[in-house]
């Protein structure tokens, strides 16, 4: 009985920003799939597609050309496929994430290559940024939305001091067209020789919610023979408006939006929105 208690609460909608039970990035098992869906280049589940990601460093470049010494940030670097193609370009690279596993391997492909990117294993909120150092800090993937309203304030304070004048933040995040098309719906599905979320034989039970504060949430429920975890993935949806007006109340100037990271004309019909911000 106090079994089917505890699965019957965890069955029902959470509140708003309920924490995951369980470490995401940093366990063993699923950071590993996770790394697996990063470097797949067809894939877009853990970062945009090998394709898109040329296309967008290219227009990035036209940003903020690494034609002098340009100090550039990557928060929620993952991997480091971004930060790689930014210092083939001549950015003098940082990189920060929050995931053991990605990082390592990002240390090791530009050791591989030769490249001369600095990687740090940390969570980017409690990070100690240097102030005034860079020229550029960019958030890719929609990483800003995942984030409660006071952890943003947070990061856009930590960013700003981090910048040099002039300096400039490109980030992306879904937009309210994201928002009204997520369908709200719960599956589940035995995995008898494991899967993403666990190697063992397991259930997982999937919710996916919309909250009229436009957040949406991807929720996952694994029960194996020991135990039950959840691991809660968040969503803040924007407008165009209401984004200039979050980035520009901490201090920043906004120079332009568009539909993605690649450069595309900005559109109401977009689930993405782009905006780059100078301070």
């Amino acid at each position: 009985m106090k079994f089917y208690n505890e699965l019957m609460q965890m069955l029902q909608r959470p509140p708003l920003y309920k924490r995951s039970s369980a470490p995401f990035w940093d366990d063993d098992h699923i950071s590993a799939q996770m790394l697996k869906a990063h470097l797949d280049p067809l894939s877009d589940n853990a970062s945009r597609n090998a394709a898109f990601i040329d296309r967008s460093v290219q227009w990035i470049k036209g940003l903020i050309p690494p034609q002098k010494k340009v100090n550039l940030l990557d928060l929620g670097c993952g991997p480091g496929l971004y930060a790689e193609h930014f210092s083939d370009c001549g950015y003098h690279v940082t990189g920060i994430d929050i995931s053991g596993r990605s990082i390592d391997y990002a240390v090791r492909s530009a050791n591989e290559r030769g490249l001369s990117v600095r990687y740090f294993r940390q969570n980017y909120l409690t990070a100690a940024l240097e102030e005034q150092a860079f020229d550029m800090v960019v958030m890719i993937y929609c990483d800003y939305g995942a984030l409660t309203p006071q952890e943003r304030q947070i990061i856009l304070k930590n960013i700003f001091s981090c910048l040099k004048k002039g300096g400039r933040f490109l980030l992306d995040v879904f937009s309210t067209v994201f928002w009204e098309k997520f369908t709200e719906n719960q599956t589940w599905e035995i995995y008898p020789c494991g899967g993403f979320w666990n190697n063992q034989e397991h259930i997982s039970w999937c919710g996916r919610y919309r909250y009229p504060q436009r957040v949406t949430l991807e929720r996952t429920i694994v029960l194996t023979k020991q135990e039950f975890c959840e691991y809660n993935i968040w969503n803040s949806c924007f407008s165009r408006e209401e984004l200039i007006d979050e980035v520009s109340r901490a201090g920043f100037s906004v120079c332009g939006t568009w539909s993605d990271v690649a450069g595309t004309v900005y559109s109401v019909a977009s689930p993405t929105i782009t905006l780059l911000a100078e301070k």
